[in-house]
């Protein structure tokens, strides 16, 4: 772009040290038709008018495009930012869905946990218990055969006296 303005200011420079060079020839009077009517009126003036004229008129096209674009890329900014706090917002409620889901999830297998340790706490002291019992009526069998062994040991000594 900065070459493009170098060029038209180069350009408009031209025009004008060409105007002032023939400045006479500028304003010399001619008869001038406008359709309807005649005038008596420098040519060279009325054409310079006329492109400063179109040259203003440019310029102010100009200036109204770079405006509205610049209006329109502040409208697509703000827009867009909108659009991003949308998104961020939804990505931070899925990510509080995320961390509810996971709390939920561990405090269940927690749950499951402490429910199986429970189980498997009750299992193994219900089979001490049945141990215990397996073991105390080994020993009552135990000193009941070797009270009966004894007995009998007596009656055989006794039998020899």
């Amino acid at each position: 772009m900065y070459l493009r303005t170098l060029l038209i200011v180069f350009l408009v420079a031209v025009v004008a040290i060409f105007a002032v060079l023939n400045w006479s020839a500028f304003m010399s009077e001619t008869t001038l038709s406008v359709g309807f009517t005649s005038v008596q009126a420098p040519l060279g003036l009325v054409l310079l008018i006329v492109t400063a004229l179109l040259a203003l008129l440019f310029l102010i096209y100009v200036v109204y495009l770079q405006s509205s674009v610049l209006l329109e890329n502040r409208r697509q900014s703000r827009e867009l930012q909108n659009q991003r706090e949308i998104a961020e917002n939804a990505e931070a409620s899925r990510f509080y869905q995320l961390k509810t889901s996971l709390e939920e999830a561990l405090r269940e297998q927690s749950n499951q946990a402490t429910q199986f340790n429970n189980t498997l706490l009750a299992r193994l002291e219900k089979l001490d218990q049945d141990l215990r019992v397996a073991v105390e009526q080994s020993s009552n069998s135990l000193a009941a055969y070797i009270g009966e062994v004894e007995d009998r040991f007596e009656r055989v000594a006794d039998g020899k006296k």
